[in-house]
């Protein structure tokens, strides 16, 4: 097995947790991992990327060259976009489709769906409006490692202890929260 994923948001938006959790799946699954991620400007609503590469055989380099991702999970439609000349001909993108509009020229957001929807294998959905009927927006991330799990070839209940371990110092009422939201994901995924 082999997945190389590319994580892509803006600063705030949760990439990193998601990349933990993965890289903690991963990892408890007795994977081979290699990350690279660019966060400089996270602080400051910049974009945030980050490259996971999985296999059961030992991975030499950390990054993806274009073309090569068999994943993309954008937590921001325009960032999903940005990184769209990284996805392999058979590959998936999962998106969030609610803007992160930091910028005054951001692109009209018709046209960034519009482009989205031409994607082949694609799930696209509103992962903001479903992290805010759990109870708060700030899940949104987990929403969209939800969405992506189908894609990941990893076990559910080892993504699972991974945000029990994420989280698990925040309190079970926000690890719950974050299982929930990576539940309603899963299924909204599941429905696309």
């Amino acid at each position: 097995m082999k997945k190389d994923i590319i994580l892509s948001g803006v600063g705030g938006q949760g990439i990193l947790s998601i990349a933990t959790i993965i890289g903690y799946a991963a990892v408890e699954n007795e994977m081979f991992l290699k990350q690279a991620e660019v966060h400089g400007m996270s602080q400051r609503g910049g974009d945030v990327q980050s490259h996971l590469r999985i296999s059961d055989n030992k991975i030499y380099s950390d990054l993806i060259a274009e073309g090569k991702a068999d994943l993309i999970i954008a937590v921001e439609p325009m960032e999903a976009l940005r990184y769209l000349p990284y996805l392999c001909t058979d590959g998936w993108m999962i998106t969030n489709t609610k803007p992160y509009i930091n910028i005054p020229n951001y692109p009209d957001i018709e046209s960034v769906i519009a482009k989205i929807d031409e994607q082949p294998k694609k799930v696209s959905l509103d992962a903001d409006m479903i992290a805010k009927e759990i109870g708060t927006v700030k899940c949104m991330n987990m929403v969209m490692l939800g969405a992506a799990s189908p894609y990941l070839d990893l076990p559910v209940e080892k993504l699972k202890e991974g945000i029990r371990t994420v989280f698990g110092r925040k309190g079970e009422k926000i690890v719950n929260m974050n299982l929930e939201a990576f539940d309603s994901g899963r299924k909204a995924a599941e429905n696309k």
